[in-house]
């Protein structure tokens, strides 16, 4: 057989440079192949959409206790808490709560908070954009860091290489992987914040403000991402199609600009979609550490007052937030390697 043959049982490729994950997909998919992924993932996403409504409103309600005796306090008398939860609409049947619960959320209305009683929609108008303001910068750098430095260290340990420097990265990152961000967050408040006094102790006053919170968010999933990005890109030059390219003596840099870049996003994007969907929900626990101004110190008071128009509220937002990034991914992935995505219809 000779060598510019295929192996038996898989079809002959026009240019051997081409990366596998291309080679069996059309070059352009049909109009009504995308409208029918489009379609798939829309009605996905609907769906999902209907069980973290029905998620959040049953969760709430297993939270033991009264939320209005709390809210009234222990001074209230029973006829103050049986007109209040009436106001509410808590002495209804809970399938009565939960379709006005969903008709409310439909055109808008997440209710009013049971303790201050300001409309739940404006906290979170007021809120949210914060949490994503530490969620947004903190993601841009875990990709920063992480992309480079896996695949770097792929470079550098490739084929058994670099022993010393494959025992560091493994070591780094899974300690730095191992701590948990609030954990990491306390200790950076109390070096950088209590001690040496170098940044604003609480809330946004700038800049400054930004660098612990942001850099307790990032260290964890920068580590966890660099080393999926490593095994990715390990897989990607040990491929044929790009020992070809090499062999073509194509520069170094649009070798793998065009050959080992796109191969490795798939799973590495997959990943980094999951990582940002964590940073949105761990910003929780780090905005309570710094006093950040977001839905993070909103939420814990609000589960320790059990108010559950406001937890609803940021349960449902921080959940559809996180399925929006999970179609777009989806559908970028589908762009960068439609055989993919579109081979599934």
């Amino acid at each position: 057989m000779s060598a510019g043959h295929e192996v038996a049982g898989t079809p002959p490729a026009k240019d051997e440079t081409e990366p596998p994950a291309r080679e069996g997909a059309p070059r352009r998919a049909g109009a009504g192949r995308w409208v029918v992924f489009a379609g798939r993932r829309l009605v996905r996403l609907v769906l999902s959409l209907l069980v973290l409504l029905a998620a959040t409103f049953i969760m709430v309600h297993l939270i033991p206790g009264d939320p209005v005796q709390t809210a009234l306090g222990d001074q209230a008398t029973p006829q103050m808490v049986a007109q209040r939860r009436h106001e509410l609409g808590l002495d209804l049947p809970l399938p009565e709560q939960f379709w006005r619960y969903v008709t409310g959320v439909v055109t808008g209305d997440f209710g009013r908070s049971i303790v201050t009683e300001a409309p739940v929609a404006d906290l979170l108008t007021t809120r949210f954009p914060n949490t994503l303001r530490l969620a947004g910068p903190a993601f841009l750098l875990v990709v920063l860091i992480a992309m480079p430095v896996g695949l770097l260290t792929a470079v550098r340990t490739r084929g058994g290489r670099g022993r010393h420097v494959r025992g560091w990265f493994v070591n780094v990152t899974g300690l730095l992987n191992s701590i948990p961000d609030y954990v990491l967050a306390t200790v950076l408040s109390l070096v950088f914040v209590v001690t040496i006094k170098a940044f604003p102790a609480a809330g946004d006053e700038g800049l400054s403000s930004y660098v612990l919170p942001v850099l307790a968010l990032v260290a964890g999933p920068a580590a966890s991402l660099s080393r999926i990005v490593r095994v990715e890109a390990l897989k990607v030059l040990d491929a044929e199609y790009v020992r070809a390219a090499k062999a073509r003596r194509l520069p170094t840099g649009l070798r793998y600009w065009r050959y080992v870049l796109p191969n490795m996003m798939t799973a590495s994007l997959t990943y980094g979609t999951m990582i940002l969907a964590g940073l949105i929900a761990g910003t929780v626990l780090v905005e309570n550490v710094f006093g950040w101004p977001g839905v993070g110190t909103v939420i814990s008071q609000a589960v320790i007052q059990k108010d559950y128009p406001l937890i609803q509220g940021i349960l449902l937002v921080l959940g559809a937030a996180v399925l929006l990034l999970n179609m777009v991914v989806d559908v970028v992935l589908g762009v960068l390697d439609p055989r993919s995505r579109l081979g599934e219809l």
